[in-house]
């Protein structure tokens, strides 16, 4: 079972990173799609550029093998900005299909977290 597990916590987490950290990366150089994306949302530009910087530096925390606690914040964070941008488009009655992948999102991260091998955690054996 550990090694099923196994399988899907990197399944999972490779398409969450993937998703996360390029969206972040269209989000991060203002790219024009990405910006006419964020328009009916009400956000200042400048906020766009900031998450985005903030999903590429979540992944590469949780990517990179150690810094178990800084993992805990990166999840939550990722899964904050996915259900923020889900609340957003709904707040601003700009429900449309594009709302489909924040939540997608969202639960990979729960996933993700779960699904994590023992080494990537924070102990709670004292």
């Amino acid at each position: 079972m550990e090694k099923k597990k196994l399988i899907w916590y990197w399944v999972i987490t490779g398409l969450l990173s993937f998703c996360i950290f390029f969206g972040g990366l269209t989000q991060a150089l203002q790219l024009k799609e990405t910006v006419q994306g964020f328009k009916p949302l009400g956000y200042p530009t400048y906020f766009i550029s900031l998450i985005g910087v903030w999903k590429m530096l979540g992944v590469i925390a949780i990517l990179v093998p150690g810094f178990r606690l800084l993992k805990e914040w990166a999840y939550a964070g990722i899964f904050f900005t996915m259900t923020g941008a889900v609340i957003s488009h709904i707040a601003s009655n700009d429900v449309k299909v594009q709302i489909i992948a924040p939540i997608v999102l969202a639960v990979f991260t729960v996933l993700s977290c779960y699904l994590r091998p023992a080494d990537r955690k924070i102990s709670t054996v004292n």
